[in-house]
């Protein structure tokens, strides 16, 4: 334990408290067991870390843990969780809980065991607890964290504090939520910026290096992350690649399944089931009609890659700026609203606005007879009526 111990000490030291998510105020720390699952690189570690920095001196209380280290292909995590528990431990963190093989029997046997030991774990988004070997949901408090907002970004480049607008204050008054932003910076002045690096916290590290470690973080997860949940064997992970390569020269596209099929050379079932795989890996979104029947979810009307730091990642070459904004507004809403496609315009969202993405000509023909109907137009800072700038969608979160 004392090793463990001592790389929890180093990286309690070198964890900075400048740049804090808002996240952070977000998630209930009260409860006794939570969880913490998003895509590779939006900042668990960090945000773990710097909750235990914030609260707990480096002591006896607390441990941080994370279980791809090499420790425990030896030791058992039960009982290392027993041995801090018996000395005065009060706060045990674990991270990359899917690292560890019988993870969820031996958390739901310290959960059960040391009832006044508070718990905290993170896994990858693909982590489904239902589905562990030992059902854990009824006991977790699960959250999914997103990679930066606009403003998130706007905060950490700018170190001004910035206000989140609901979806139905910015549709109601943003000329007026636009005009509060506009005062204190020009978001434009970023907005391409964060569109190629700033959807991953880690861009803070290095820019220029930002896309190798984005590529590196993408191989991870379909070579490591997808086949470790879903048990695809090493044929598999080349046909996904193949699969995520061609979704990458064309997002956002309306898919023929058939000939997407007969291009990678997947049969239609397995297809549909990779393409799953890699929206829950948070590498692609699919975009429905109305997906609630089998049939719908079968066949999605549009794949998106999830982000646009994807698209300047995978694309070859600068991405089509139609296709970034409709990315954009995508992702930015995804986390808190439900979207689907819509006959009329580009967006449907909780089934209640209606929203069609352009430039700042865009028209509005397409939705001129079409109630809770607006205009989302890229390349201006401040709107009028139903026209509303693109950008402000980031102050969502």
């Amino acid at each position: 334990m004392e090793y463990l111990r001592q790389l929890f000490y180093e990286k309690y030291a070198a964890t900075q408290l400048k740049s804090i998510r808002n996240f952070m105020d977000f998630v209930d720390w009260s409860n006794r067991f939570i969880g913490i699952k998003g895509s590779r690189g939006v900042g668990k570690t960090t945000l773990l870390l710097q909750y235990i920095k914030k609260n707990f001196k480096p002591n006896k209380e607390v441990l941080y843990i994370s279980l791809d280290n090499l420790y425990f292909t030896e030791n058992s995590l039960y009982n290392l969780a027993s041995q801090f528990y018996k000395k005065g431990g009060q706060l045990l963190a674990v991270d990359e809980v899917h690292r560890y093989q019988n993870w969820s029997q031996e958390i739901k046997n310290i959960y059960d065991d040391m009832p006044d030991l508070k718990l905290i774990l993170t896994g990858s988004s693909l982590l489904h607890l239902h589905k562990a070997k030992h059902d854990l949901s009824r006991r977790v408090v699960m959250y999914n964290m997103p990679g930066l907002s606009f403003r998130e970004y706007l905060q950490f480049e700018t170190e001004k504090k910035l206000p989140v607008y609901s979806l139905n204050e910015i549709v109601s008054d943003h000329v007026s939520s636009a005009m509060e932003v506009v005062e204190n910076l020009k978001p434009l002045a970023y907005f391409d910026s964060y569109m190629n690096h700033g959807y991953y916290p880690f861009y803070l590290e290095n820019v220029k290096s930002f896309h190798n470690k984005l590529s590196e973080s993408i191989l991870t997860v379909l070579d490591v992350d997808i086949p470790q949940f879903e048990y695809i064997q090493t044929a598999g992970i080349v046909y996904l690649k193949k699969l995520l390569k061609i979704m990458s020269r064309s997002v956002p596209f309306k898919p023929n399944m058939k000939s997407l099929s007969s291009r990678t050379g997947i049969s239609l079932n397995t297809m549909k089931t990779y393409l799953q795989y890699l929206t829950e890996a948070r590498l692609l979104t699919l975009l429905y009609f109305n997906p609630v029947g089998i049939n719908s979810l079968n066949k999605p009307e549009k794949i998106f890659l999830e982000n646009t730091n994807l698209m300047y990642n995978l694309s070859e070459g600068i991405p089509e700026k139609g296709n970034l904004r409709e990315t954009f507004f995508l992702n930015q809403l995804a986390y808190q609203h439900r979207l689907v496609a819509s006959k009329t315009s580009d967006f449907k969202v909780d089934d209640k606005y209606v929203f069609e993405i352009g430039g700042k000509s865009k028209q509005q023909k397409q939705i001129r007879n079409t109630d809770n109907a607006f205009i989302v137009k890229d390349d201006i800072e401040i709107g009028s009526e139903n026209i509303i700038p693109l950008w402000l969608f980031g102050f969502l979160y």
